[in-house]
């Protein structure tokens, strides 16, 4: 089964390729996006990172915190979504 982690402070200048890069160094990464601002296409500086379970918590350490491009980024299980009404 597969788990998301949400990846906040992410550099603007970061593309998914690159993202997906940094997180392969320290386990499989299933998929990855940058959430980018629908008008502008321009990032809003956060993401999500697919990876297996069993390696998430793994992943998760040795990620949070850590500079990339100058900027610490937050990673953490992500949350579900709420449902909209």
């Amino acid at each position: 089964m597969n788990k998301t982690l949400y990846v906040g402070n992410i550099p603007w200048a970061l593309d998914e390729n690159e993202l997906m890069s940094v997180f392969s160094e320290h386990g499989e990464v299933i998929n990855c996006r940058i959430i980018t601002d629908r008008r502008t296409g321009r990032s809003k500086g956060y993401g999500f990172v697919e990876v297996e379970e069993e390696e998430a918590d793994k992943i998760i350490e040795a990620m949070n915190g850590t500079g990339l491009n100058g900027r610490e980024i937050i990673v953490n299980e992500a949350k579900p979504r709420e449902e909209q009404h």
